[in-house]
């Protein structure tokens, strides 16, 4: 594959965020547009990019978008359906087409959706086909691939599907439930992306594509909920939930907000398998095969069950797996988190308050509600878990790896940071955290930030049960660990 220059129009969604650094590792030139660049502030691969501002509707930014290039990646697509959107959706197409055909671009690459030939497709796939036809009668040789539902951290179709199943053990459900969809693994998606720069230029038409797995959208969920550790769950197919009924259903139970539920549930009204296999003669499936469904949901999980915390909270940085989430994927992307953070200004410097952190703990305790500590412990012994009073290997100092009450010492850096990851049994992931940033004039900020990931509806509930206490245990806790480390000596 030699070296292209290409467009890509919604670098700042789902997918196109994911294909853009895999453009650039493969040693392409890439320039974006995008109507606020801000978006692009935390992506890693910002710098390496050329940032045009503008809408696809805008003439001369998008006639200056085209300008010297190759290949036009249209990842763009509203999901709100307010207004007259497909009016607005083919406007912005033929927009694109007719620059890019004015620039000479040799390729445009479509992703579009998956859909059956039938009269009555939902306002948002109907759309999507349209930009399709209206980018295949450019001109310009173009492949519009139609995908189902993608799956991977951040993309809005998983999103619903882990919200759901994580949210409720049962779930009345309309039924569509039973219909038939063929799921396909974000990194295979991207596998097609990519490959498509290199088609033959009398290439121009749509083509499917699909994972390995065609499921009922309940056995999708029953499959989430295996690889997250859940139990499986009851789904009752209900002929009363109409479409707005449903969306209303969802956007109660899970983050993702209705104007963006509507489309997609109104999608599901019909099986969205492949009706051809076209692809399999110009683009070769990927080395080791297509993406199976319950592997591809592993892989989406594989940050929370590997306890790597860092690249699981909400805009952490990634690794570059395709199925990571990103910074710009929306706010109810992603597992679901609850943060207790607690900030303090100290005068004690960074070495005084380690001492108070670093002996946290053991008969040194938690500086904030024995009584209350004491209690937490008493009933993880009671229900099997390793209680509190597990103590601590050294009096004050701390190792990676060691047993600290009911804690797991699992990241430690001297005057920085203390990461503990619970042993206690609770129904999700918990972590505790402690950090120091060294401010003017020998004071420090004590960052103190527990974080939890929820199983289930049980997880949901149990952070909502001890939310009362946190008030008191984690402000008691940061203000006596700050005092008593101003009391140390310097």
């Amino acid at each position: 594959m030699s070296a292209q220059r290409i467009l890509v129009t919604g670098s700042t969604g789902y997918v196109g965020g994911r294909l853009v650094p895999r453009l650039l590792d493969a040693g392409h030139q890439v320039r974006v547009v995008v109507r606020s660049p801000q978006k692009l502030r935390d992506v890693p691969w910002a710098g390496q990019v050329e940032i045009v501002e503008g809408s696809l509707q805008d003439t001369d930014a998008m006639a200056a978008a085209c300008a010297d290039i190759d290949v036009l990646y249209y990842l763009v697509h509203s999901m709100t359906g307010r207004g007259d959107f497909e009016s607005e959706e083919r406007a912005a197409a033929e927009s694109v087409a007719s620059a890019a055909k004015n620039a000479g671009v040799s390729r445009i690459v479509y992703l579009g959706g998956l859909h059956p030939d039938v009269p009555d497709l939902s306002r948002h796939l109907r759309s999507r086909a349209l930009v399709g036809t209206t980018l295949l009668a450019s001109g310009v040789p173009t492949v519009a691939f139609q995908a189902g539902v993608v799956i991977g951290s951040g993309s809005t179709s998983f999103e619903m599907i882990r919200h759901l199943t994580e949210v409720l053990p049962y779930m009345p459900a309309p039924k569509w439930v039973r219909n038939r969809i063929q799921p396909i693994a974000i990194r295979d998606v991207l596998h097609y992306l990519i490959a498509a720069i290199d088609l033959p230029s009398d290439v121009n038409r749509t083509f499917d594509i699909g994972g390995p797995d065609i499921l009922r959208y309940g056995q999708m969920m029953n499959g989430y909920a295996v690889e997250a550790g859940l139990p499986q769950r009851a789904i009752a197919a209900l002929p009363v939930l109409t479409p707005w009924l449903a969306s209303q259903w969802v956007n109660l139970v899970t983050p993702i907000p209705r104007r963006i539920a509507v489309p997609i549930i109104e999608s599901l009204q019909h099986d969205c398998v492949m009706n051809e296999h076209d692809i399999d003669a110009v683009i070769a499936p990927p080395d080791g095969g297509l993406t199976g469904y319950r592997r591809a949901v592993r892989l989406a999980l594989a940050k929370i069950n590997d306890g790597d915390v860092e690249t699981s909270w909400q805009n952490a940085s990634v690794d570059g797996a395709p199925s990571d989430p990103l910074p710009s994927d929306p706010d109810w992307a992603g597992h679901t988190v609850f943060i207790d953070l607690k900030v303090r200004e100290t005068d004690a410097s960074p070495a005084q308050l380690w001492t108070v952190i670093e002996g946290i703990g053991g008969d040194n305790g938690w500086y904030s509600f024995p009584l209350a500590w004491a209690l937490r412990g008493w009933l993880d012994k009671l229900v099997g878990g390793v209680g509190l009073r597990r103590g601590r290997r050294h009096a004050q100092e701390l190792q990676t790896g060691d047993a600290l009450d009911f804690w797991r010492v699992e990241s430690i850096e001297h005057e920085k940071h203390l990461r503990l990851r619970a042993e206690m049994l609770v129904p999700g992931k918990a972590w505790l955290e402690m950090q120091i940033e060294p401010g003017e004039n020998g004071r420090s900020r004590y960052r103190q930030r527990a974080v939890f990931f929820p199983s289930g509806l049980s997880g949901r509930l149990y952070w909502l049960a001890i939310l009362p206490f946190h008030g008191i245990i984690f402000n008691g806790m940061a203000n006596r660990i700050t005092l008593e480390a101003e009391q140390r000596p310097a």
